[in-house]
């Protein structure tokens, strides 16, 4: 059964910053307002808002476990961003890293998304895993490697990290190493 109180207090318990957790906490507070006025409509718009509200808290938090450029690279600005449930939700944080001879690297870190977690039952199959690409180990991470050396590795069945770019394979495991995994791992 549904549960408006536990709703409100997990979405409590994920805002962690005090002037959005003021924006998400309006959020709940309209929603309920308008619950209990009967106003279901007003009611779900209030608790979709407050549930973007924490998936751009989410991507945020993703944002700061991107590594620093390695020696000699430069890295671009991080992109973050939050869609709703109805493109089966997911928050990320991505930035893209250039090497002195041109070449790219993108970081991306996913989460909240039901389609992570339907990746994450393929990672649990070695068998299926090692038809996706090479298995490797990224520390105490299983990761699957393409054959363009584009890294996959789902952290805690909830999170999907992505390597990918025009650079070789060593850079792409170089900053799939970099990635703050013990980090996001306790999220």
């Amino acid at each position: 059964m549904f549960s408006w109180k536990a709703l409100c207090v997990g979405v409590v318990l994920v805002a962690a910053t005090p002037a959005l957790a003021d924006d998400i906490l309006d959020a709940i507070d309209q929603a309920r307002k308008s619950y209990q006025e009967g106003n279901f409509t007003a009611a779900k718009q209030s608790l979709d808002l407050a549930s973007q509200l924490v998936g751009q808290k989410n991507a945020e938090s993703f944002a700061a476990l991107l590594p620093p450029p390695l020696s000699g690279w430069k890295a671009e600005k991080v992109e973050t961003a939050a869609v709703g449930a109805a493109m089966f939700g997911a928050s990320s944080a991505s930035r893209r890293y250039r090497s002195p001879d041109g070449h790219d690297v993108s970081v991306r870190i996913t989460g909240d998304s039901a389609l992570v977690m339907q990746f994450a039952q393929l990672f649990l199959n070695p068998v299926i895993a090692g038809a996706m690409g090479k298995l490797i180990k990224v520390g105490d991470q299983r990761a699957i490697q393409t054959s363009d050396g584009t890294i996959n590795m789902v952290v805690n069945n909830k999170y999907l990290v992505t390597i990918e770019g025009s650079a070789d394979s060593a850079a792409k495991l170089a900053y799939a190493q970099a990635v703050d995994l013990a980090k996001l791992s306790k999220m």
